[in-house]
């Protein structure tokens, strides 16, 4: 036993040592590009959510977000709402809702985000915000709440813009979170909610 592993070890050791070049060196050197001009940002990342199973809501501003809020809540039965960001905290309970303290047990989490990148429908999140991914993981349901000075084409977009917004020094993680949690590792059989929510919504402000 201890000479397989021996021979194991030995042979990554060489292969660390002897470099193996690139096999099509000409298209690693070729830069990916996503032609982004003209593009509607909006429509993109609701293109780009919907596709993978989110479901979008557009919001005409933030006079309007408190009851259309209240009717995704009432229409998807999400009585326990669990939010711990303090902004959207008090826009709740101004519409009556009493917030359920447990993250276990709660109906729908609801949070806002970093970004939103339009190419792939994704949510960026990150360690800075109140309880960092966690909220975004453990809840049967998220609910994310974003404006659209967040949607960015792509992930280089947004990992600028978080640069500048955060002057270099950028949070201990990012997440971007692209629909509900699903796994094909199961017979090769699509599962939603595995290892995250069953469902996942999108406010956009704006």
């Amino acid at each position: 036993m201890g000479n397989a592993k021996e021979n194991i070890l030995e042979k990554i050791k060489q292969a660390l040592i002897t470099s193996v070049p690139v096999p099509f060196p000409e298209e690693s050197k070729r830069p990916v590009d996503f032609p982004n001009a003209d593009v509607d940002l909006k429509q993109a990342f609701e293109q780009s959510f919907t596709g993978l199973q989110g479901e979008f809501y557009q919001c005409e501003n933030l006079e309007v977000l408190p009851t259309l809020l209240s009717d995704i809540l009432l229409h998807k039965e999400w009585h326990k709402v669990y939010c711990k960001e303090p902004q959207l905290i008090s826009m709740l309970q101004s519409q009556g809702i009493i917030l359920h303290q447990e993250l276990a047990s709660c109906d729908v989490s609801i949070t806002n985000c970093e970004a939103l990148v339009s190419r792939t429908g994704s949510m960026v999140l990150s360690a800075a915000q109140q309880e960092g991914r966690t909220a975004s993981v453990y809840a049967p349901a998220h609910l994310c709440i974003a404006i659209t000075a967040q949607l960015h084409f792509d992930t280089s977009d947004a990992l600028a813009f978080l640069q500048e917004k955060y002057d270099g020094n950028l949070p201990s993680f990012l997440t971007f979170a692209s629909g509900p949690s699903r796994t094909a590792d199961i017979e090769k059989t699509l599962v939603t909610g595995v290892h995250g929510p069953k469902e996942v919504a999108c406010i956009l402000i704006g």
